[in-house]
């Protein structure tokens, strides 16, 4: 089946979001239209670049992770209060968490119980007096020994017997059945000031802290900068980065759901319990999220390796990945609710990932409202298809958006 047999005449309600995607203007530019294959293409800059524009609570980082404006955009205008927004594909739990912000029922799922842990404890936010006192309890005058002393390459002696002791800790806590809220938040803290590249982290300087460099890369590292690793005050900086999290005010979700498992199996949602999904899933095989997080797994005691994962490399591998995941949200998409897929841009623009996605909705009923194109930092060259949209300085998110038909 063809794109363009895809393609199902509008009503009302799916009118409405394509005409304010047509008509938005609120940064001082008209929305441009472009049809390719069937397919409308809306695009503008959507939302603003600016970070310091959504919560601090977001301020975790991860690989390959879209920014809070894309799901707020959809959920401002697709939900209501009360209504389940819910990814497959949560990673550091950007949906979930702006659905609770803004009163809709978070759920979410992903193969790689680091997501959990990056998510969970920011859908119902402790008091920073709770945490402040969680941290003073923590026996750390104990914590004196060193079993891995190849991470000496990113650590102080005195910071990695912290680490080490603050790990083993929280482990035990967990395997007796202590584990609480509070460590739930102080390990997800924790991984997430583990390695980067200013003081505020507990290693010397490094990549980002979305993505961990290997021991044998951070001693090249080392060397080419003549850099040893400083002592970092472990508890002083969970505490610092707590009261920047938790700055903008308590969250409190009364109902969530996260899954920890393969995005087209998900028995745990009933049918048609979701008003809008808003994901972004693997792209074709270019981010590597074992090597990416192989530290973070560490301090959890996860095995990286033994995390299925959804890589591939041949674009109809890709496509049927999607289909599935398709088919399974379709079940649990209220009749006349939305899917927005995110699918950005790879191999510099040679690859258009939304007409696969389209594709793999043939014979759900699903139909494709169009694809809208976030581009930011305009630049004369800019346009949405293949590489001068990839020029420096131009930035885009796509989105395919579905409507659940019936």
């Amino acid at each position: 089946m063809t794109v363009q047999a895809l393609l199902r005449p509008v009503d009302r309600q799916q009118a409405d979001i394509r005409t304010e995607l047509a008509g938005f203007a609120q940064f001082g530019a008209p929305t441009r239209i472009e049809t390719s294959g069937g397919i409308d293409y809306y695009i503008n800059e959507f939302w603003t670049a600016r970070q310091r524009q959504a919560a601090r609570l977001h301020e975790i980082s991860y690989r390959a992770c879209f920014k809070p404006q894309l799901p707020a955009f959809f959920i401002d205008r697709l939900t209501r209060p009360g209504d389940v927004v819910y990814d497959p594909f949560m990673g550091r739990g950007t949906t979930l968490v702006e659905a609770a912000l803004r009163g809709r029922v978070p759920f979410g799922n992903d193969i790689n119980p680091l997501s959990r842990t990056m998510t969970a404890p920011r859908l119902n936010t402790p008091h920073l007096d709770d945490v402040f006192s969680r941290l003073r309890q923590i026996p750390w005058q104990e914590f004196t020994s060193i079993a891995h002393e190849e991470l000496l390459t990113f650590y102080h002696p005195g910071t990695l017997a912290l680490i080490e002791g603050l790990r083993g800790w929280l482990l035990r806590r967990k395997a007796e059945g202590l584990g609480d809220a509070l460590d739930e938040w102080i390990a997800m803290v924790s991984v997430n000031r583990l390695t980067g590249h200013s003081p505020g982290f507990f290693s010397v300087y490094t990549l980002p802290p979305n993505q961990a460099a290997s021991v044998q890369s951070q001693r090249r590292i080392n060397e080419a900068r003549g850099q040893t690793p400083p002592f970092r005050d472990v508890a002083d900086l969970i505490a610092r980065k707590s009261k920047v999290l938790l700055s903008d005010g308590p969250v409190s979700a009364d109902r969530s759901l996260i899954l920890t498992g393969q995005a087209n199996s998900t028995s745990r949602i009933a049918e048609g319990e979701v008003a809008l999904t808003v994901t972004s899933p693997p792209f074709l095989d270019i981010v590597d999220y074992e090597a990416d997080n192989w530290l973070r797994c560490w301090f959890l005691g996860i095995d990286p390796g033994g995390v299925p994962i959804s890589r591939h490399r041949k674009l109809e591998d890709w496509q049927g990945f999607v289909s599935a995941v398709l088919a399974e949200l379709t079940r649990v998409t209220r009749p006349g609710g939305h899917i927005a897929f995110e699918v950005g841009e790879v191999r510099n623009g040679s690859v258009r990932l939304e007409e696969a996605v389209v594709a793999a909705a043939a014979g759900l009923p699903l139909d494709p409202l169009g694809v809208m194109v976030n581009q930011q930092d305009f630049t004369k060259t800019s346009n949405c298809w293949g590489i001068a949209n990839n020029a420096r300085g131009t930035n885009t998110n796509r989105i395919v958006l579905f409507r659940r038909q019936g």
